[in-house]
């Protein structure tokens, strides 16, 4: 790599420096601003507070001074004001006073509150085992349908699951259950991941050119349509998502070295969808980045540029070019790594720009602050690591 590009060890230290400021809330892991202080007007979240638990417990695992603590925190916010003690499940987040801010049971959240406990579980945080026994027992018992596949919510008793169904929560699923192979040596974890991809990736992108939508009706009819009217929603956005095709691609890769014997169409796949995503995502409006979102016409929708997508790209990128030993996956790599330092990169204030917009400049339409670290964390940890079935699973091969 160039010498512009980012020394990946400095960054990681660099992004927990300003990481740590969000432990200073007595619910979990704060929301930061753009300075890396506690956003006080936004509630303390449960897949933030879950996401900064996951980041500490790799970095003590990688050895880093005093994050157990900070684990250890998370694992106790997670197991006590951040769980609704009536239904057992895991709520959206709460206010300064310690009130829920929804009552709705997500599997989002809860697929955070797996990773992040079987992150902490590796790092042998106190509560860690209890809190992961837990998240699983309520994930399978409620967030999981016959057919394997991922339930998106609930109201505060179960009496009324979704009838939206999300690839977002879906691909967290995966995630999570990629960890919880890792961590617990118990391979169903990673069966479970394989339903979930089979269905959404082998079947789903594929009839769609590997264009996946993220919207479906209770019965997984795609919605292509869903929240036209708002194309810029943060977790559920209008159109395709270059970004999530990226994750989607890494995931893959993870779980192909997660199984025995995996199915072909793993690696074939993850191929696929990384070349979609740079095709449709990448310098398509003539200027750098990736978009946000496009259309079925793969026309640009909303040409933010949000770190993650960048984030999720090398390590696409990544983890492709370890798994093939191709150099072309590398040097993608390198192009979005110079892209990231020269744009996204923030050495006055801390941590990444979450947003930008199309000309590449700070902006705060759908993102506000840098909430936190989880991405930007990951695609500077992971490629100083062996390829793995999961984050925790490299960070305990070091």
């Amino acid at each position: 790599m160039s010498e512009r590009v980012i020394d990946l060890y400095d960054e990681q230290r660099r992004l927990l420096a300003f990481a740590r400021a969000a432990a200073d809330s007595p619910h979990g892991f704060a929301w930061l601003d753009d300075h890396g202080r506690p956003d006080r007007d936004q509630p303390t979240y449960t897949w933030i507070t879950a996401r900064m638990t996951h980041v500490f417990a790799l970095a003590h695992l990688r050895g880093e001074p005093d994050c157990l603590p900070l684990v250890e925190h998370g694992v106790a916010a997670l197991a006590g004001p951040l769980r609704d003690p009536e239904s057992g499940g895991w709520l959206a987040g709460v206010d300064g006073a310690g009130r829920s801010v929804d009552d709705r049971l997500a599997a989002y959240d809860q697929a955070f509150v797996v990773l992040a406990a079987a992150s902490a579980t590796a790092a042998r945080a106190t509560g860690a085992e209890g809190l992961l026994a837990s998240a699983l027992d309520v994930v399978t018992t409620r967030f999981l349908d016959e057919a394997g596949r991922v339930v998106d919510g609930y109201d505060g008793d179960w009496s009324a699951p979704d009838r939206y169904r999300g690839a977002n929560s879906s691909m967290h699923m995966v995630e999570a259950f990629l960890a919880a192979g890792a961590v617990s040596g118990d391979p169903s974890w990673y069966d479970r991941a394989l339903t979930i991809a089979a269905h959404l990736i082998d079947e789903v992108a594929r009839d769609y050119g590997w264009r996946l939508p993220e919207h479906f009706t209770a019965d997984w009819t795609p919605e292509p349509d869903f929240n036209a009217e708002e194309p810029d929603d943060p977790f559920r956005p209008f159109g395709c998502t270059p970004g999530h095709l990226m994750e989607w691609a890494r995931l893959l890769v993870h779980l192909d070295a997660a199984l025995s014997s995996p199915p072909e169409w793993l690696l074939a796949d993850a191929r696929e969808l990384f070349a979609a995503a740079g095709r449709i995502g990448w310098e398509v409006d003539e200027a750098p980045g990736f978009v946000y979102t496009t259309d079925w016409a793969d026309q640009p929708v909303v040409r933010s540029r949000m770190h993650w997508v960048h984030a999720e790209a090398v390590l696409a990128a990544w983890a492709l070019g370890v798994r093939t030993e191709e150099p072309a996956y590398d040097e993608w790599a390198q192009i979005w790594w110079e892209y990231i330092e020269a744009n996204l990169h923030d050495p006055a204030a801390g941590s990444w720009h979450h947003e930008l917009d199309a000309e590449s400049l700070p902006a705060s339409t759908t993102w506000s602050g840098k909430p936190d670290v989880y991405h930007a964390y990951q695609a500077c940890l992971l490629p100083t690591l062996p390829l793995a079935p999961s984050a925790v699973g490299a960070a305990l091969r070091r």
